[in-house]
């Protein structure tokens, strides 16, 4: 065994796959990459999202209170990147990028078509911001495209490498003391 150092566990544990933030402020929408995020329970749904106040979207996401946490593919993988290189505040990241905007039912915010899943959140709570730089989101609605054929995620290395999804091994028989959770 080698020892690394401990900041690096990140690299290790890294939570889930990379995704999009999409907010809004004064009625512009903008788009941010994250990578630190976590699922903290069933019911309600929440998620915990780290982002903090050197992020522009932090504004907008800490002054409306709801957002969208879009699910990007592998095809997307090099624009997931660049939008995480530059700031909404002097970038058009939508017309940038060329995503495609679709209607929420439930947030302000839009939609972003192009990816595979895309999750209308509330915030939650927001006792960690100021420690922690943790916001807690609640999962309000929840699309997915059924028909895009590319489905594979994204997953951050910490150090500018991505891990893909690959092969999806089915244990759910051996799942008995979470079968309620299957559904």
């Amino acid at each position: 065994m080698q020892e690394m150092p401990a900041s690096k566990a990140y690299r290790l544990l890294e939570s889930g796959p990379v995704v999009l933030v999409v907010t809004a402020r004064d009625g512009k929408p903008n788009v941010m990459t994250m990578g630190f995020h976590m699922v903290m329970q069933h019911a309600p749904p929440l998620i915990g999202c780290i982002i903090g106040p050197w992020d522009y979207s932090f504004r907008a996401l800490r002054d409306s209170g709801e957002c969208v946490i879009a699910i990007p593919t592998v095809d997307l993988a090099e624009k997931v990147v660049d939008i995480g290189n530059c700031s909404g505040e002097t970038t058009d990241k939508f017309e940038t990028f060329g995503l495609t905007c679709a209607p929420a039912r439930d947030v302000a915010v839009p939609l972003i078509a192009d990816c595979l899943a895309n999750i209308e959140c509330r915030v939650a709570d927001t006792s960690l911001v100021d420690r922690y730089n943790l916001l807690i989101l609640e999962a309000v609605r929840i699309w997915i495209d059924a028909d895009r054929r590319e489905r594979r995620t994204l997953h951050h290395r910490g150090d500018g490498t991505f891990t893909i999804d690959g092969r999806v091994i089915d244990l759910r028989e051996r799942m008995v003391k979470w079968k309620y959770l299957q559904d």
